[in-house]
């Protein structure tokens, strides 16, 4: 669709509606992926899943960049990535089979939400408190422009800011399969734990940090290990959590706890970014996220 749109307000709506696809989506992926395993490889099954999908994320724009150069046009770009999407859709509905029906089958959803299962309720509590200081992401590279723009130039600093996203991103796909591995050994809580208190203390550095490479390299570092312990362990962790009837509600749950705390955070967050301090900012974050981790790591045991 983003090949055929010719105006501002048509690329807005296709965008609305591929986010709105990719929360319809992401739920039914992970309840799909939890009931296609057996339970002591849920978490490298999730690490492999966040892996692969972050590589593609990281090769699908090296490829159009590969194609600009080309001087491929944009249009012919977006009909290009058309493939890959085809060749999922195919797999999905020809391929990839449902097991058969559970016994919550044909529950309300005020059934299946009472179905969900204590442990899994006082998970989301602390995932939530967690969401509400896990800001997106634009955010750092917005911080790490500013620190660099006064010693590299506007310019440069952009370049740089972007170099560390991508960064970001490797380390994410190289860390999430390891993360799975791990949580197999040590506890999935603990494993996704460790990765909020990873987050907690990207945020402290930030406060710290000045304007210099190496550090926000190593920021950026630690930032790519947090997203890939908790992307991967949050939905492992899920499955251990949940009765296999009731995967799809409450994955949609977590998912919807994640995202409305990715709004509220990015708006709090940009709220007092800009009319209180930078620093304010990253404190708000640091309270929230430690204080998710410290509900969850002290959450009575749950890992089966």
């Amino acid at each position: 669709m983003m090949a055929f749109a010719m105006t501002v307000p048509t690329v807005l709506v296709i965008r609305a509606f591929a986010w709105l696809g990719r929360g319809m989506r992401s739920p039914v992926r992970d309840a799909l992926l939890a009931e296609s395993v057996v339970p002591e490889y849920t978490g490298r099954a999730f690490g492999l899943h966040r892996a692969a999908d972050t590589a593609g994320a990281i090769l699908g724009p090296a490829g159009a960049l590969g194609l600009l150069l080309l001087a491929v046009s944009y249009r012919n770009i977006f009909l290009a990535s058309l493939i890959p999407g085809a060749v999922t859709l195919f797999i999905v509905l020809f391929v990839v089979q449902d097991r058969a029906a559970l016994t919550g089958h044909g529950k309300t959803l005020m059934q299946s939400l009472q179905a969900l299962p204590g442990g899994f309720r006082r998970f989301v509590a602390a995932a939530g408190v967690f969401g509400l200081g896990n800001f997106g992401h634009t955010l750092l590279i917005l911080r790490a422009q500013e620190l660099l723009a006064p010693a590299w130039g506007t310019a440069r600093a952009d370049a740089w800011a972007l170099g560390l996203y991508v960064w970001l991103n490797v380390v994410y796909a190289a860390g999430s399969y390891p993360a799975g591995v791990w949580s197999e050994r040590l506890g999935k809580r603990k494993i996704l734990g460790f990765g909020y208190l990873l987050f907690a203390l990207m945020c402290l550095g930030f406060l710290v940090v000045g304007g210099g490479i190496p550090g926000l390299v190593v920021l950026f570092t630690v930032g790519g290990l947090y997203i890939a312990f908790v992307d991967a362990m949050e939905g492992a962790l899920a499955a251990d959590l949940l009765p296999p009837e009731v995967y799809g509600t409450g994955y949609g749950v977590l998912g919807a706890v994640n995202g409305l705390g990715d709004l509220l955070s990015s708006m709090i967050v940009g709220f007092l970014w800009v009319r209180v301090s930078v620093a304010s900012g990253f404190i708000y974050a640091l309270v929230l996220t430690g204080l998710g981790a410290i509900l969850l790591l002290t959450m009575r045991a749950v890992d089966q």
